[in-house]
This record gives structure tokens, C-alpha cells and sequence, in this order.
């Protein structure tokens, strides 16, 4: 009797697809290792998501030394999460990238990289190899970057009303929201002071805020000089104001020098005794002599660990030499002073205070978004308009291309949706319903249409003045597609000893 020939699956030959479209199938550990990076990252991006746009929420965060400290920026919010998995200290060291970079956009960049890894996710389990996502994102990222270049408009660095809405823009999302028309001005003020013709950046550390508890925040103001926060010494009855003022730094002390630590002076004799004391009076005193010799007339001291900046005998011999005298100055301001009082230091001679630390953080991403208009000169809306723009046209442009690498492009644009979601969701409306429209209107050619948070519905974002830097959303699109590529691109963790 014939017997049937078995089939190949029956003698353990299986057929699988070749070429571009084969789907990959990984081995066991480097798939959960991968998975186990996205969640750690997805966590991190969860906990800030909730602090998105002008209605985020506030974090509360305790410090290690039991301060508490109020906060919604983003940066401020991861630098103080103790991660403790690798990918998860990754998205934090990416918001301090972009903090660096553009100095605001430290939320969205990381919402962003964690929509991104949801993307991503989807595309590993429906088999794709994670080079080809991993290629076709920084590919939609290029993409993304030339969308948002066409739809930005130019700024001139002379047409204060531009920096003003974008310095607000950045403000209004802030705890410190319903000051920033006090602060927005002071922002761009003190940024285009330090413009000259040929600038491409500005040095933020040549900017110093100085909190003073008290007050409110109204009266903030910008002052052309310098302004310290140690008082001017007056046990010795000195001068306390003094006008055109030549003003000297020194990095040693006024006081009688001392042995090391490690050794004792023992004097038994009276008479040795007077000996030093005078010799330190005459010592003392050749210094001060030699200091209003320089035609100084208010002296600057650094702050000193070893021994007294200054004691009572140089105080006295400095009031008869009218010296107003500031002791103290610590070590990191003595750069910045320099530098303003166009000065070089010698090192030898031979409100509540949380509400003011918020309106630093706050005043420092105002200044920050002044500089991005200096770095790159152009502007772009806000509420969610270029995020949905560029999704519809990645959409569009997806549908062109072949293969999984349009799979993952399409992943991409939709991923993008995740900023306009989120600051609806934070405004406490309803986000399908939002998103849905602000699609259609884009799909009618309102590309400037965007999510007004205040009134709970879609409008020009440009007539509503809610416009942001270019290079705020350009940075986060990069940053984030390249920590996410490469989280994708890792498929084993070896700890070293």
C-alpha cells in the first residue's frame, strides 16, 4: 500500500520570510531587557507629563536635608528623582541636555522621548528589527525639523513685541504665571543688553538674580550694575555710601596672620608679647596704605575659611582711610564681579524664600528663551499647533514610502500627538474630542490653529501671543528620537565592578 510523503512541517522544516519585511523574532534577554528600559524611561515620563502647559501641575519635592522644595520645571523635577535604573537616568540626564541646549522645553522633551518608546514598543512586538525603527525615527526626526523650519517666521532681534510674547509664552506656565508682565520685560531687557551686532548666544552667568525674602514678586526689577547680597560693614563706624566709587577686589585677608594648624606659637614674656601685637598692627597697616594708594575708595573682600576677612584694627584703620569695606563675597561671585566691574581680583599684595527660589527658576527660563531667539531667530506657535502640523504632514509623507520603515514613520507622527493630548488633559478637557478638531482644522489649512488652554478651545495660537523659540521644539524633537534610538539599539546590561 502507498504511503503519503510527510509534509515539511511534519519533518521539522519550517519556511520563514526573507528580505526587508521579515518579521524579527528576537531571543528571550535582549527583548525583556529592552522592555524593561522602556518602562523604567516610561515612568520617568509619566511623572512629569502631569506638569505640561500653562494648567500643570505642581510637584512637591523633599530634599535629602528635609527643604521642601514647589516646583513645575521639568529639569528642576528630575534633577531631584534618585533613578536608580540605567535607561531611567537617561531621560534625566536628556532634560538636562535640553536645558543646556534651549533652557526651556525640559518637559515636553521628555514626554515626548516617552511617547516615542511607546511607539517603539508597538513596532518590536509586531516583529520589526529595532535598527529599522531606530533608522526610520531619526529619519522622521530630520523630517520633523524641516517641517517646523518651514512653518517658523523670522525674528529681528530689534522688535522687542516678539521676545516679549515669547519670553510670556515661557512664564505662563510657570507657578509665578500672573507676574509675567513684570517679568518677561526684565527677561528681554537684560538679555538685549548683552546682544552686540555679530552675537549667536549670550553668556547667562554674565545675568545675576539675587533673591532678597520679602516684598513680592512685583517688586522685582533690573538693575544696570551689580547688586550683592552681604551688607556693607559698619561695627567700625565707616563710611556707608559712596559715590563714584573705585572699587578694588582682594582675595587675602585684613586680619594678622596666623601659624598652620598644625603649629603653636607659646610667647611666656609680656614684652615679646607687645612685639607681635605691634607687628601685627604695623603689618595690618602697610596693607591698608598700599590699598588707598590704588585710589580705591570701596574695598571687596573674599570670604575666608582660615582666619577673619577682617578684624577690628584694619576696620578702624580703614574708616580713618574712608574705605567702605563688603566682607564676605564668596568665592563663586568673585568671576561675575570681576567681569562687571572690569576688575581684576588680587590675591596678594605684595518673599518666602520658596516663592523666590520658583521666580529664579522661572526668571532663568525667561532669560533662556531670550537666548534661543538670539542662537536661532525664529518663532513658532505653541499649544500643540507645529506638534499636530508636522504629525499630519509625516502622515502624509509615510504613506509615500514602502516596507515597515512607513510602519514606523507613521508610529512616529502619532506619537507627536502626545503634546497637544497631554495639554488638554492638563486643562482638564476632553482630549479625544479636542485633538479630533484640532486635526480637522489643520486638515482645512489652519496651521497656526492650536489648543487656548484658558478658554477650552481651538484658535489661532498666533493672535492668542502664544508663540515659543524654534529651537525650543527642533532641540526636544532630537534629543529625544536619539535617546530613544539609542535605548533601542541596547540589547544587554553588564555591570561592572
Amino acid at each position: 500500500m502507498a504511503t503519503k510523503a510527510p509534509t515539511q512541517a511534519q519533518q521539522g522544516v519550517t519556511k520563514s520570510l526573507s528580505g526587508s519585511n521579515a518579521a524579527f523574532k528576537d531571543k528571550g534577554k535582549p527583548m525583556e531587557l529592552r522592555l524593561s528600559n522602556m518602562v523604567a524611561a516610561k515612568a520617568i515620563s509619566d511623572a512629569v507629563r502631569t506638569s505640561l502647559g500653562p494648567r500643570g501641575m505642581d510637584k512637591m519635592i523633599q530634599t535629602s536635608k528635609g527643604e521642601t522644595v514647589i516646583t513645575n520645571d521639568g529639569a528642576t523635577i528630575l534633577k531631584s528623582i534618585q533613578a536608580l535604573h540605567p535607561a531611567a537616568k537617561m531621560l534625566v540626564d536628556l532634560s538636562a541636555a535640553q536645558d543646556v541646549e534651549a533652557g526651556d522645553g525640559t518637559t515636553s522633551v521628555v514626554v515626548l522621548a516617552g511617547s516615542f518608546l511607546g511607539a517603539a514598543e508597538k513596532m518590536l512586538q509586531k516583529g520589526i528589527h529595532p535598527t529599522i525603527i531606530a533608522e526610520s525615527f531619526l529619519k522622521a526626526s530630520a523630517k520633523a525639523v524641516e517641517y517646523l523650519t518651514e512653518i517658523s517666521t523670522p525674528v529681528d532681534l530689534n522688535d522687542k513685541g516678539s521676545l516679549l510674547r515669547a519670553a510670556s509664552t515661557s512664564l505662563n506656565s510657570k507657578i509665578v504665571s500672573q507676574y509675567s508682565s513684570t517679568l518677561a520685560p526684565i527677561a528681554v531687557s537684560a538679555v538685549t543688553r548683552l546682544i552686540t551686532p555679530t552675537s549667536s548666544n549670550v553668556d547667562l552667568r554674565d545675568i545675576r538674580i539675587v533673591k532678597k525674602v520679602g516684598g513680592t514678586i512685583e517688586d522685582t526689577e533690573l538693575v544696570d550694575g551689580v547688586v550683592l547680597n552681604q551688607n556693607v560693614v559698619v561695627s567700625a563706624g565707616g563710611p556707608t555710601r559712596i559715590e563714584k566709587a573705585k572699587i578694588a577686589i582682594i582675595q587675602f585677608q585684613l586680619s594678622a596672620p596666623k601659624p598652620d594648624m598644625d603649629n603653636t606659637v607659646v610667647i611666656n614674656d609680656y614684652r615679646q608679647m607687645d612685639k607681635v601685637i605691634k607687628e601685627g598692627r604695623q603689618y595690618i597697616l602697610n596693607l591698608c596704605k598700599r590699598i588707598k594708594k590704588a585710589n580705591c575708595n570701596v574695598l571687596l573682600i573674599q570670604k575666608s575659611i582660615l582666619r577673619d576677612a577682617v578684624d577690628d584694627v584694619s576696620l578702624n584703620f580703614l574708616k580713618r582711610l574712608n574705605i567702605l569695606v563688603v566682607k564676605d563675597v564668596e568665592r563663586d561671585e568673585i568671576d561675575f564681579l570681576s567681569k562687571s566691574l572690569a576688575c581684576k581680583p588680587i590675591a596678594d599684595i605684595e518673599a518666602s524664600q520658596k516663592t523666590s527660589l520658583e521666580c529664579e527658576r522661572s526668571l532663568h527660563d525667561a532669560l533662556c528663551v531670550v537666548r534661543c531667539l538670539v542662537k536661532k531667530r525664529a518663532l513658532i506657535g505653541g499649544g500643540g499647533a507645529p506638534e499636530i502640523h508636522v504629525s499630519r504632514l509625516l502622515s502624509q509623507y509615510a504613506q509615500t514610502l514602502k516596507g515597515m520603515e512607513a510602519y514606523c514613520l507613521q508610529a512616529y507622527a502619532e506619537a507627536l500627538e502626545v503634546i497637544p493630548t497631554t495639554l488638554a488633559e492638563n486643562a482638564g478637557l476632553n482630549p479625544i474630542a479636542i485633538v479630533t478638531e484640532l486635526r480637522n482644522r489643520h486638515a482645512l489649512g489652519e496651521r497656526n490653529a492650536g489648543i487656548n488652554v484658558r478658554k477650552g478651545l481651538i484658535s489661532n495660537i498666533l493672535e492668542e501671543d502664544v508663540v515659543q523659540p524654534l529651537l525650543v521644539s527642533t532641540s526636544a524633537v532630537e534629543l529625544a528620537t536619539e535617546t530613544v534610538c539609542l535605548l533601542l539599539k541596547i540589547d544587554d546590561y553588564v555591570q561592572s565592578r
